[in-house]
């Protein structure tokens, strides 16, 4: 090697060092352009590794030499001749042995692994994992630690060659799992188990057990990394414990009991630093995720909470942004509360609530209101009949002398209002009042403003008594409170227009005038979300008056909104676009105007890179990024190439944060661009049509998109373009089954042709479950719109998702730990019912397309839909799998006939359970089945009579589903009487049906009782004599002018032909009932 080389380039990597950016990047250019082009740089570099005096050259030297050898697959380093490559190989180890430096060390070892990627499969380096072994077993600790290390790098480049070695591998790990002297060694070894499990398969049995026996040792290295303080190792390890969580095959299923208990107890341990208390909590956070069948088996639920309570006492830091182990305690409550059933959850956590809140350390009292907030979201359907006992300790919380615990019962009011609207609305009286004097007190003002915003939100006609009030003293704070306050006060009055409606009218123009100064805030952070917010609200109260009220400020908003696009901000872009939408719904075509400027911007944002594109930095791991990106993960579980050029090596206090900002509010930004493409689609119709090529190639372009957000928008955006686009093509009114087929216009047909099969693509790698809800309830109303056209050459495929999602077996569903012969437990988390709701959703837009042609799927789907009906299945389960029967009898008609009896039979089940919801699809589906079987079910008519009979007691201020159930029974009873009304006991049956009349909450049962009122009128005009004044009554009820339509058009043109001629009979009794005004020729 020619020694004026080997000093030219020492010199020009000591220059690289400088601080000097001109020389740094003068010898930059200098050495990719005389130096790196050649393959001699390799044996130099490795030379001056070997022999600079200056760690920072040595360092340097061996980062470029790995890039180097890696250059092309390795075909630079395949140039050298073979002496020169053995010559290399042979002194690396020895260089590696006798470097000092850990940094040098760790960048050498990484250009032995790089060499080794190469070599190994060609079977050109054998002396490599004899050294290693001697290495790793070496009496000195340091050369241990450099074997090791070794090691786990080289099995990070070609771990695929060494297979055969992998049981070798796991006797050697076991003895440096136990290294008396080097912690180094010992955290190493974990890391190299964590890449050596990525490629055990799950036929590996001899392997997963090998693997499996040294979990225990892992466990306690991780332990001795927190109890030590090393946070660099501890970070390192939780990360392989979380690869460890999301792999397939079942590794840690048997150690899931000791592994949460572990956690738990490095997480609740307040000896411990913070930072790694949160890691531990973090990954028992992932381990209730990704485990969740075996933490449900071992009914870990009641222990996990027991231990988290504690935790939930400690303070919260001031910073909404800052981690605590608190909050991560509070995260693991809401994770268990929505990944299982509510019945391993809830029940214990009640009581630890009931025995927390009763502590007189406010400590205690604020940690059980939060974790009582935090269950809500998945427990809402088991807690809502027994909200009578959770009230009382919400009241309390609310007045509690201590202000953390009133602020925490403010979050706990928030959480139940958006999960449980109607108990929290039915509570005004109290908590109206009390938010109002929360929001007086400058230390609950904010948490108490948020509270009042989701309360105002599903109040609705309620909200008229305290509107002055809330406008009052809400508008007041606008002038005194801190910007962070101001922006949940300005939520709080954009809910209090959505709630009241056109009795915002009079705020409107003031609150407008007020709200002008916010809207052209152009400081970054808290000033930034206030315009925001204020724009939201802004949206909202154009809903809540009208586009007549709202047109003089139209283009002027449009104006800031797009002004707020050109500031930068992802916050800003997101709520530009809402408002787009908004006023897209509002304005109709009037908004198409505005579509060239709109349009645009959206794309751009679906179009936008998430990354810095100066560091261009990939995520490896889609399961690891999509949690990343909704913050459950820290950022360096995720791996970065080497397209940084970035020379480092990852192992040295590296702070990955600052390196991947992989920005989340650009993953909203785009979920919500993606969102309202679809959006002003349906608003303006025919002038979007320009864009609808562009948005469709964007939009399948993020269905692979990691963030589940983003792929749940574009799909919901690309089913929605298909039918405005259907809508737009003058479609012929389809009817059911193949057999009528109407064609679709050729130009529909290519639409669905680019979108359906990039939407089924996604679904088989697809492991969100509420991205696959959103499909299925999709494709369902797509089906409903377009009819069996679109079903065309699909069928199978859209039926094949509904079975694997209620056979519990579709990719979102599986667990990796569950016996594959073992069926899905029938106790599951409500989010999982959702799911299961939406498959029926698919099944019975499938009857409504096929019509009678749908009877040979319906063999396979009865059994599939009606075991969801037990009694130790969800309400949602119960109340879902008999609508979605109800559905399907409705689409099938006649060709129901063959299942008439096992269906009545589950009806009559149904009608008894103790739910309301459940009885009121009961009582339809019954109706349904009574109105298009083919066998005569009149001799089961007083049976099914005594079982519609309690559905009539309801008091009037029941709740909406008994009122729902009434009216459901009602439209049973009259298509009973339309089917066969010989067979019904009119004279106790009549009483009972008209008094239940008129209908006020289900006005679709309307059409089924004035086809039996104008069938008894036809056939036995006499019986109804006595009934006259109350019919009319009812009448008028219906066709009142100023009430919303409730029957019709084809049933109000016969009841007016009806009142035609009631009016001949009885003029005084049709004028005293004030139906004059509808007496045909009046």
């Amino acid at each position: 090697m020619d020694p004026a080389y080997v000093q030219n380039l020492h010199a020009l990597l000591a220059q690289s060092t400088s601080n000097d950016t001109v020389q740094l990047k003068a010898a930059t250019a200098q050495l990719n352009r005389e130096f790196y082009k050649n393959a001699a740089c390799i044996p130099a570099l490795a030379q001056i590794i070997a022999s600079s005096p200056e760690q920072p050259v040595r360092q340097l030297a061996a980062v470029e030499l790995r890039k180097r050898i890696a250059q092309n697959s390795g075909d630079f380093w395949l140039q050298l001749d073979a002496d020169q490559r053995e010559q290399i190989k042979a002194k690396l180890p020895e260089i590696v042995l006798s470097e000092t430096n850990n940094l040098v060390r760790h960048s050498t070892a990484r250009v032995i692994a790089a060499i080794a990627s190469i070599e190994m499969p060609l079977g050109t380096w054998s002396q490599l994992l004899p050294f290693l072994e001697q290495t790793c077993l070496s009496p000195q600790a340091a050369h241990r630690e450099v074997g090791i290390y070794i090691l786990y790098t080289v099995l990070e480049s070609i771990v695929e060659g060494f297979e055969s070695h992998l049981q070798s591998f796991f006797k050697l790990f076991e003895k440096l799992l136990s290294d008396p002297e080097s912690a180094e060694v010992r955290i190493t070894t974990v890391r190299a188990l964590g890449v050596v499990a990525q490629y055990i398969d799950s036929d590996d049995k001899e392997d997963i057990r090998a693997f499996q026996h040294l979990l225990p040792a892992m466990i306690e290295v991780i332990g001795q990394c927190v109890q030590d303080g090393n946070e660099t190792g501890a970070r390192q390890l939780f990360d392989v414990l979380e690869t460890l969580l999301i792999l397939e095959v079942p590794l840690l299923s048997q150690h899931i009991p000791q592994l949460a208990e572990f956690l738990l107890r490095c997480g609740a341990n307040r000896a411990f630093e913070s930072d790694l208390r949160v890691l531990a909590l973090n990954a028992l956070n992932w381990t209730v995720q990704y485990k969740k069948s075996k933490v449900q088996s071992h009914n870990l639920a009641p222990a996990i909470l027991e231990g988290l309570m504690p935790i939930t006492t400690e303070e919260e830091p001031e910073d909404v942004d800052d981690d605590a182990p608190s909050r991560s305690a509070l995260r693991i409550v809401d994770c268990l509360a929505t990944s299982l059933p509510p019945t391993q959850v809830f029940p214990a956590l009640r009581q630890l609530i009931q025995q927390y809140f009763s502590s007189t350390d406010a400590s205690h009292r604020r940690g059980a209101m939060l974790a009582l907030g935090v269950s809500v979201e998945g427990c809402s359907e088991f807690m809502t009949p027994l909200m009578s006992q959770v009230w009382p300790i919400i009241e309390a919380g609310l007045q509690d002398q201590d202000a953390s615990v009133r602020k925490a019962s403010c979050v706990a009011v928030s959480c139940l209002c958006e999960w449980l609207e109607e108990e929290c609305a039915a509570k005004h009286a109290f908590l109206v009042p009390t938010m109002m004097q929360l929001v007086n007190d400058p230390v609950t003002q904010r948490s108490a403003c948020t509270a009042l915003d989701a309360l105002l939100e599903i109040m609705h006609d309620v909200i008229d008594q305290y509107l002055n009030l809330i406008m009052e003293r809400l508008v007041g704070l606008l002038d005194t409170a801190p910007i962070p306050v101001k922006s949940v006060v300005i939520g709080a009055i954009g809910s209090a227009a959505h709630a009241s409606k056109d009795k915002f009218l009079p705020y409107f123009a003031p609150t407008m005038e007020r709200f002008k100064h916010f809207l052209v805030l152009t400081g970054e952070g808290e000033e930034q979300e206030l315009r925001g917010i204020t724009m939201d609200a802004v949206g909202t109260f154009a809903e809540a008056v009208g586009k007549d009220v709202f047109r003089p400020y139209f283009a002027d908003m449009m104006k800031q909104a797009f002004n707020g696009i050109e500031l930068g901000s992802p916050r800003l872009r997101e709520c530009s676009f809402l408002f787009f939408g908004v006023m897209s719904r509002v304005f109709g075509d009037e908004f198409a105007p505005y579509l060239p400027n709109v349009v645009p911007a959206l794309i751009a944002s679906c179009k936008q890179a998430e990354h810095g594109e100066e560091e261009r930095l990939t995520i490896t791991n889609p399961e690891v990024a999509a949690s990343f990106a909704s913050g459950s993960s820290r950022a360096n579980a995720i791996a970065v190439t080497d397209e940084a050029q970035v020379a480092i090596d990852e192992d040295d206090n590296l702070d990955m944060d600052q390196l991947l900002d992989v920005n989340s509010t650009i993953c909203i930004e785009k979920e919500i661009a993606a969102d309202t493409i679809g959006t002003i689609f349906l608003a303006t119709r025919s002038h979007f049509l320009p864009y609808v090529e562009q948005c469709t190639i964007e939009l399948v372009g993020l269905l692979p998109h990691y963030y589940d957000g983003i792929r749940k928008s574009a799909t919901d955006s690309l089913l929605e373009i298909i039918r405005v686009f259907y809508d737009l093509s003058e479609p012929q009114e389809w009817q059911p089954g193949f057999a009528n087929i109407v064609p679709l216009n050729p130009r529909v047909k290519e639409l669905i042709g680019h979108i359906i099969p990039p939407l089924l693509e996604m679904y088989e790698s697809e492991d969100n479950k509420k991205v696959v809800s959103s499909l299925c309830v999709g494709l369902a109303e797509t089906t409903t719109k377009l009819g069996p056209a679109f079903l065309e050459g699909r069928l199978e495929h859209f039926a094949n998702i509904a079975i694997q999602v209620l056979e519990q077996k579709a990719i979102c569903q599986q667990d990796p730990d569950q016996d594959e012969a073992d069926d899905a437990p029938e106790d599951s988390a409500e989010y999982d019912s959702i799911l299961i709701s939406s498959a029926g959703d698919l099944v019975a837009a499938l009857a409504t397309a096929l019509g009678p042609e749908f009877a040979s799927g319906f063999e396979k789907f009865f059994p599939l839909i009606s075991k969801y009906y037990k009694k130790n299945r969800s309400l949602s389960d119960r109340s879902s799998a008999i609508g979605c029967l109800s559905e399907i009898i409705g689409g099938m008609k006649s060709a129901i006939t063959p299942w008439t009896e096992p269906l009545m039979d589950l009806f009559y089940r149904a009608l008894s359970d103790e739910e309301p919801e459940v009885q009121c699809n009961a009582a339809f589906a019954s109706g349904l089945l009574i109105e298009h079987s083919d066998v005569d079910l009149s001799p089961q008519y007083l049976h099914l009579l005594a079982a519609l009979r309690p559905l009539f007691v309801v008091a009037p201020d029941a709740p909406a589903a008994k009122l729902n159930a009434r009216d459901n029974a009602v439209g049973a009873v009259a298509r009973m009487l339309v089917k066969n009304t010989a067979a019904m006991p009119l004279d106790q049956v009549l009483p009972v049906f008209f008094d239940a009349l008129p209908l006020r909450n289900d006005f679709l049962e309307n059409r089924p009782v004035f086809r039996a009122i104008f069938h008894l009128f036809k056939t036995q005009p006499a019986l109804l004599a006595p009934y006259l004044d109350k019919l009319l009554h009812v009448f008028a009820f219906v066709l009142d002018p100023t009430a919303p339509d409730m029957v019709g058009d084809e049933i109000r043109a016969e009841l007016i032909g009806l009142i035609g001629v009631l009016n001949r009979e009885e003029p005084a009794k049709v004028q005293a009932a004030g139906l004059t005004a509808f007496v045909p020729g009046q």
